[in-house]
This record gives C-alpha cells, sequence and structure tokens, in this order.
C-alpha cells in the first residue's frame, strides 16, 4: 500500500481559493466550512497554500484586514509531490514535517489534487478492516 502512487487515494477535485480573493470573505467561508487549508490557483497553477494559521498571523498583526488580498497572506514555500509519487512518501512527509494537506501537482506545476494524512489513515484502515468498527460515515 505505501508502494502505491498518490494518485490512486488523492482527491482530485479540491476545494481551491484565487490568489485575489478578499481574505475577509475568505477567513468567513473557511470558519463556517471547518476548513483549515486550501490550495491557491490561478489558471490551474498552484501558486500558494493558506491555511487557519496564516490567518490568525495576520489577524494577530494587523489592526484592517479588509483590503488584503490571499495573496498577501498565503504561504507560497510549499512541499509538494507528484501523482505518482508513493503513497510511503507522502506518510513520510506528513511525518516528518507536521503538514496536514499536500498539494500534488504535474510537472507543469498544475494542481492535480490533494492528499491528506487522513487519506492515509483511511487507506490504511481499509486494508486491515473490512469494515469500520466505530465510524462508518468516516470511511465510506
Amino acid at each position: 500500500m505505501m508502494n502505491d502512487e498518490v494518485r490512486t487515494i488523492m482527491d482530485t477535485n479540491p476545494r481551491t481559493t484565487s490568489p485575489n480573493k478578499n481574505v475577509g470573505e475568505l477567513s468567513l467561508e473557511m470558519l463556517n466550512e471547518g476548513i483549515t487549508q486550501l490550495p491557491v490557483v490561478d489558471n490551474e497553477e498552484l501558486v500558494g497554500l493558506i491555511t487557519v494559521h496564516d490567518l490568525w498571523k495576520k489577524y494577530e498583526n494587523k489592526a484592517s484586514i479588509a483590503d488584503l488580498k490571499v495573496s498577501d497572506v498565503m504561504n507560497t514555500n510549499i512541499i509538494r509531490i507528484s501523482p505518482k509519487d508513493k503513497i510511503g512518501t507522502a506518510a513520510e512527509l506528513f511525518a516528518d514535517r507536521r503538514f496536514k494537506t499536500i498539494p500534488v501537482v504535474n510537472r507543469d506545476n498544475k494542481l492535480r489534487g490533494i492528499i491528506t494524512a487522513f487519506d492515509i489513515i483511511k487507506v490504511t484502515f481499509k486494508s486491515e478492516y473490512s469494515s469500520p468498527i466505530l465510524y462508518q460515515e468516516a470511511f465510506s
């Protein structure tokens, strides 16, 4: 399972945001929908990642965020992997770097999906147990 390619378990239709989106508007959406991280995409190309931590830092340091855009807040120094990378590679990155989400891009840096630590937990659990023990809705 750890030698399978990331593309076999990645989310191929992740929610994304634009670098031009208003930070206040996005932060409310993320709060209301329980989203902690979003890839930032411009013309299919991954240009950054925005997290609730990034937003907290800006709220803490700015009196007003009314005029801020996602590009003012997003992290551009992000780890990314390809669809053909191994699940074990993603697992190692999650374990070593404490990420929650890793964008999956092709050679042209076009976003093709995301993989989360939960995706790996879920596929590992399913390989050991034929059906969920406690939380069936989480593993469906």
